[in-house]
C-alpha cells in the first residue's frame, strides 16, 4: 500500500499543508468467496419483493438471509469490523420484521368459510387481510344456518336490521306468492332493502325469502357496521361497491324475465316507462320512432 500525497495551499496565510491517503497498491487476484456472491444474489431478489403480507414476507425473507451471509463473508475478515457490524444489525432487523410479519399473518387466518368470502368477494378488489379482519370481526365470526323451507325474512312483517351474505345452498324470492328470482352463493340476500334506507331509517322487507335447501350465510347488523364505516371510510366504499353492483345483477336478471303481452322485454330500470297505460305506451313508441328518408321528404 502507497501513500500519495497533493499539496494544498492556503493564500491567505502561504501554508503548505499536505493531505496524504492511502492507495491500492495490488489488486486482488483471487475474486470474493462464494460466501460474498451468495448474499448479494439473495439481496437482488429480496429486493424484486412486491406489496401486501407476502409480498412483504417474500422480501424480508431474502434480505435476512442476504445479510446473514454477508455477516458470515465480513466475519471471515478480520479487517472489515465495521462491515460485520453493519450487515449483522441489518440481519437483525430484517429477521425481527420477517418474525413480526410471520406473527400478523398467523393471527389473520380465519375459517374456511370467510376464507372463500374473502377470495370471492375482496380479494379481488384488492382488500387487505387487515381490512377483512375488521369486517369480520364486525359480524363476530358466526355463520348463520337455515334449514330446508325455513323462511330467512317474510314479505310485510320482518324488520330490514342486517345485511347478509350467502355462503352456500339456495334461496327463492317471491312476492305477492309470485317467484321473482333465486338468491345463489355468494350474493347479498338484503341488498336492495340494505340501499333503501338510510342509517337513520327503518324499514320491512317487501319479499319473501325462504331456503330451497340448507342454507348457511353470514350477517352484519346494521348499527354495528355503519360504526365500522364511519371508522374507515376504505371499508364503507368497498360494501357500496359490492352492494350496488348485486343490486345490478338482480335487476339484470329480473329483466330477463319480463315481458308484456306482446312479447316485449321490460327494461325494469326505466319503471315510468314500463308502467304506463295501453295508449300512452303507444304514444311514447310513436315518439320514439325515427322518420325514414322518404317520409321525411314527403
Amino acid at each position: 500500500m502507497s501513500v500519495c500525497s497533493l499539496p494544498v495551499w492556503n493564500v491567505t496565510h502561504k501554508v503548505v499543508v499536505i493531505v496524504s491517503f492511502p492507495l491500492c497498491g495490488e489488486w486482488k487476484e483471487a475474486a470474493e468467496g462464494s460466501l460474498f456472491h451468495l448474499a448479494n444474489i439473495l439481496l437482488f431478489l429480496g429486493f424484486m419483493g412486491g406489496s401486501g403480507f407476502y409480498g412483504h414476507l417474500y422480501l424480508f425473507t431474502f434480505l435476512t438471509v442476504g445479510f446473514f451471509c454477508s455477516t458470515a463473508w465480513a466475519w471471515s475478515d478480520p479487517c472489515t469490523t465495521d462491515t460485520f457490524l453493519w450487515n449483522f444489525a441489518l440481519f437483525g432487523a430484517c429477521l425481527t420484521q420477517a418474525l413480526y410479519i410471520v406473527y400478523k399473518l398467523r393471527s389473520l387466518t380465519f375459517d374456511k368459510d370467510f376464507e372463500e368470502l374473502y377470495n370471492c368477494m375482496f380479494k379481488r378488489l384488492g382488500v387487505s387481510l387487515t381490512h377483512f379482519g375488521k369486517i369480520v370481526t364486525s359480524s363476530d365470526g358466526v355463520v348463520h344456518t337455515l334449514e330446508k323451507g325455513q323462511f330467512f325474512a317474510v314479505e310485510g312483517k320482518t324488520a330490514i336490521d342486517k345485511l347478509s351474505v350467502l355462503l352456500s345452498g339456495r334461496i327463492h324470492v317471491t312476492v305477492n306468492g309470485e317467484f321473482l328470482h333465486y338468491i345463489y352463493p355468494f350474493q347479498f340476500l338484503d341488498s336492495p332493502e340494505w340501499d333503501s334506507l338510510r342509517p337513520s331509517e327503518e324499514g320491512i322487507f317487501q319479499v319473501t325469502l325462504h331456503a330451497d335447501d340448507q342454507c348457511r350465510y353470514i350477517a352484519w347488523r346494521r348499527k354495528k357496521l355503519y360504526l365500522l364505516f364511519a371508522k374507515h371510510r376504505y371499508i364503507a366504499r368497498i360494501f357500496a361497491l359490492i352492494v350496488r353492483s348485486d343490486i345490478t345483477d338482480k335487476v339484470y336478471s329480473l329483466s330477463d324475465k319480463a315481458f308484456d303481452r306482446a312479447g316485449h322485454r321490460y327494461d325494469l330500470r326505466l319503471p315510468s316507462y314500463c308502467h304506463m297505460p295501453g295508449p300512452e305506451l303507444e304514444r311514447a313508441h310513436d315518439l320514439l320512432e325515427v322518420p325514414v328518408s322518404g317520409e321525411r321528404a314527403a
